[in-house]
């Protein structure tokens, strides 16, 4: 299947892993690259620049096709080290970078200069829109369905799509909600050049997290998902557990007098107990509502596969049998 999304990244079929916290280290993004896709290296999971320069070096010798970096910017007081982690990126040859949280334009000049692709996450048409116009070659375009956060639009993607469809000129692929052959069938008739998928991609044989929170995922439901931080303007869609019930008592409880440091507890440094000791009651963690949909746990080969099958057979049997 080509794409817009193949050609730009040279991939062979138009499937990306998202960058995940915890989730996105060489195994996996080597993984979905050796199977027609694009893998994602979170750089941010990385400590420090020449941290993340070791984890691209990792994945290159696990694997000879592209794979990219996860650029989070995050509005934070005390900001990471940006431009050592762009320079650990554009001197280990990595071509493609997806960004996301804040507005990547500070750092594009650099990007570009280097030759390298920046696909950047969007949670609204206006946000995709600005993103096309600093100069991004692509957007993911994350509906409200999608795991960690989804914006304050709540535009889930059955209408967020096709609107991107009719403003944008650079390709976009659809996130959230993104799990199999339908989730892609349907989001190319939408407009979407591609998909990219996240909570799914935890559920493979080569995601390295803590098995539990694999059996987490194929145990919960399509309503086992809450929304935190929306006091804070920070929504994030997360499992739920007993740690989210008690940050949620305590929105109810604080409403609009609600701080950050109020929940400090449930959210601060958890991941790496979460999905490395696999402690997944311990604080809140992103997943999306496709965890309904997720029934197994397969390698990266074995899902990319089988979606491109089944998303030819859905498209040349069922579809054309229907004209």
């Amino acid at each position: 299947m080509k794409t817009r999304i193949t050609e730009l990244f040279k991939i062979q079929h138009p499937i990306i892993q998202g960058g995940m916290h915890y989730v996105g280290f060489a195994e996996l993004a080597a993984a979905v690259s050796d199977a027609g896709g694009l893998g994602i290296i979170t750089g941010l999971t990385q400590k420090t620049p020449e941290d993340l320069a070791g984890e691209i070096l990792r994945c290159r010798e696990m694997t000879d096709k592209p794979f990219g970096v996860n650029l989070t910017f995050l509005p934070t007081v005390t900001a990471p080290d940006y431009p050592g982690y762009i320079q650990a990126i554009i001197e280990t040859g990595v071509k493609i970078v997806e960004t996301a949280g804040r507005n990547p334009e500070p750092y594009l000049p650099f990007l570009q200069k280097a030759g390298i692709k920046v696909i950047h996450k969007c949670t609204s048409v206006r946000h995709a829109l600005k993103a096309e116009k600093i100069g991004c070659d692509a957007v993911s375009v994350d509906g409200f369905e999608c795991g960690g956060h989804p914006g304050e639009d709540d535009i889930p993607n059955m209408i967020l799509l096709p609107r991107a469809a009719d403003e944008l000129k650079i390709p976009f692929v659809a996130s959230g909600g993104m799990a199999d052959a339908r989730s892609l069938v349907a989001s190319l008739s939408l407009g979407a050049e591609g998909i990219n998928m996240g909570t799914r991609f935890i559920a493979t044989k080569e995601a390295p997290v803590h098995e539990k929170v694999k059996q987490a995922i194929l145990s919960a439901r399509e309503t086992d998902t809450r929304l935190v931080m929306r006091p804070l303007g920070n929504t994030e869609r997360v499992l739920n557990n007993p740690a989210v019930e008690r940050l949620l008592e305590k929105e109810a409880a604080l409403g609009k007098n609600l701080r950050f440091e109020d929940i400090i507890d449930e959210v601060a440094g958890v991941y790496p107990r979460i999905m490395k000791e696999g402690l997944v009651e311990t604080g809140v963690w992103s997943c999306g509502m496709v965890a309904g949909l997720i029934h197994d746990i397969p390698t990266c080969r074995e899902l990319i596969d089988r979606i491109m099958s089944q998303a030819e057979d859905l498209i040349e049997n069922r579809l054309q049998k229907m004209l």
